[in-house]
């Protein structure tokens, strides 16, 4: 699309553990569970991040090119390196989301790493769309 990054669902390993436990029910035991996790947590976050990047997508009126997420482990460096192949210095843009799944409290984020070109073009973006609204209001 108009701009390249990176998106990242974020949230503590204590709490990936609820999500897929929350997802497929109590009735697996834990090595059953810890077999299953690492694809679940990426379905899951296949849906989310295509949801609210969907959204963002229409709302700017462009369209994204995803590709399938997968599932890092690891400290900040490791979850924030700048993004392969760019000289630039990257940005991160946070979203703080709160999950409600079957009555469980799981926290987490979205982060989107972005060189800055790229966050130059999606301010330009979202400009353009407060413009729009601003201009459909009575």
């Amino acid at each position: 699309g108009p701009f390249s990054g990176r998106a990242l669902l974020i949230f503590p390993e204590s709490d990936g553990l609820s999500l897929v436990r929350a997802i497929v029910g109590d009735d697996l035991g834990e090595s059953e569970l810890a077999a299953i996790e690492e694809e679940a947590l990426a379905e899951t976050g296949n849906v989310i991040l295509n949801g609210c990047l969907g959204s963002m997508a229409n709302m700017l009126q462009h369209t994204l090119k995803m590709s399938l997420p997968h599932v890092r482990r690891g400290d900040s460096n490791l979850l924030f390196e700048i993004l392969p192949g760019s000289n630039e210095e990257g940005f991160v843009l946070f979203l703080y989301i709160n999950f409600s799944v079957k009555e469980h409290d799981i926290r987490g984020y979205i982060a989107m790493i972005m060189d800055l070109p790229s966050m130059e073009r999606l301010k330009q973006h979202i400009a353009d769309f407060i413009d729009r609204v601003m201009m459909e209001s009575p």
